[in-house]
């Protein structure tokens, strides 16, 4: 059973000291040279069989999440859509036997203990059920699964490393662009305005590979909006900015995305591409607010020394992402908890398009 370790502070230092640390990193560092100077459309051929049944079971979220309409007018809560619970429910029901059906893993592929830990990480991909929120933490749950796929030879690294980004990942990728704008979820554990995006990462690091070796495009080119419009299929950075204006239409990226403005003025797409990994390490697996809700399983086993597992502890985990006052909130690693929970902005961009219908009204 896959559990939940990393409590203080002397548990990260012998976390990013360890093993396990050095084995992820490197997983998604392999995945992001793979697709070095690769368009989005430039995956491998032909695709093979397992790459082709995880496809499938990525239609099959989609197929949850259209069981589970939103109440329109329910409410007019900038927040977090409660029916997100019942798609959470529905997947975390059947995540056990859409993974061995869809992926044909017999006894003889994959133990009882390595099944757990798949459903896990599969599990945990889409966001928290109870603060319905997102962030890279949930994102990070995904790699893990795909990690345990490559460790089980489900998937192999000579040939699927590549389609494990633009296609499965990509996909992913759209799926949970797909909860975020029917649910409205929150950004948990969120920078803000000082981090790259509300919700994702791992994009921006995949995208910077992508285009490290373009010729023409430059980081700066993310300010011009004919240019992201035409490459936002093509490259994974690029369609991440696109999002972005979308959703946060009031002011410009350098008002809005300091830290993504800041990047662009630097010169090589490789020297960004570099910083992204550097960047991860430091703020996404090394911060406890986000790494003290990651799974240690059989894939990933826990470093030795960080504190025993307990109830009680996994109990304290879940309490300390909740403000003091009870009421739902992500945690800030750049500040206190506020008590105020923060909506996402395209939840803020739909009330106001909302509020922009009811004000001019169409024949």
């Amino acid at each position: 059973m896959a559990v939940k370790r990393l409590i203080n502070d002397k548990d990260m230092e012998l976390w990013k000291a360890s093993q396990t640390f050095q084995d992820l990193i490197g997983f998604i560092t392999t995945l992001a040279t793979s697709v070095e100077g690769r368009e989005n459309g430039d995956y491998v051929q032909p695709i093979s069989d397992n790459v082709q049944k995880l496809i499938k079971l990525l239609d099959s979220v989609i197929d949850i999440i259209a069981k589970h309409e939103v109440i329109k007018d329910a409410n007019t809560s900038r927040f977090g859509k409660i029916e997100f619970r019942d798609f959470y429910d529905e997947l975390a029901e059947n995540v056990s036997d859409m993974v061995v059906k869809t992926l044909e893993l017999g006894s003889d592929t994959v133990k009882s203990e390595q099944l757990s830990d798949l459903c896990t990480y599969l599990t945990e991909s889409w966001g928290d059920r109870t603060r319905i929120d997102y962030g890279s933490g949930h994102e990070l749950n995904f790699i893990c699964f795909l990690y345990c796929l490559f460790e089980l030879k489900v998937l192999e690294l000579d040939k699927d490393s590549t389609n494990a980004v633009l296609v499965i990942f990509i996909k992913y990728l759209d799926i949970m662009r797909k909860l975020e704008t029917k649910y409205w979820l929150e950004p948990a554990g969120s920078h803000g305005v000082w981090g790259l995006d509300d919700y994702h990462f791992l994009p921006f690091l995949f995208g910077a590979f992508q285009l490290s070796t373009h010729k023409h495009l430059k980081p700066k080119s993310i300010h011009n909006p004919e240019v992201v419009e035409m490459f936002q299929d093509r490259y994974l950075y690029f369609g991440c900015i696109a999002f972005i204006n979308k959703v946060k239409t009031t002011a410009s990226l350098r008002w809005h995305s300091p830290m993504l403005d800041d990047i662009s003025g630097v010169k090589k797409w490789s020297k960004v591409a570099e910083g992204m990994v550097k960047m991860y390490k430091v703020e996404v697996l090394s911060k406890l607010p986000i790494m003290q809700h990651f799974y240690f399983g059989v894939f990933l086993p826990c470093p030795d020394g960080v504190t025993e597992y307990s109830t009680e502890r996994q109990h304290e985990i879940e309490e300390s992402s909740c403000c003091s006052d009870g009421s739902s909130h992500p945690h800030s690693t750049w500040a206190d908890c506020c008590g105020i929970a923060v909506p996402s902005a395209i939840a803020a961009s739909e009330m106001s398009h909302r509020q922009h219908e009811k004000r001019i009204p169409f024949d």
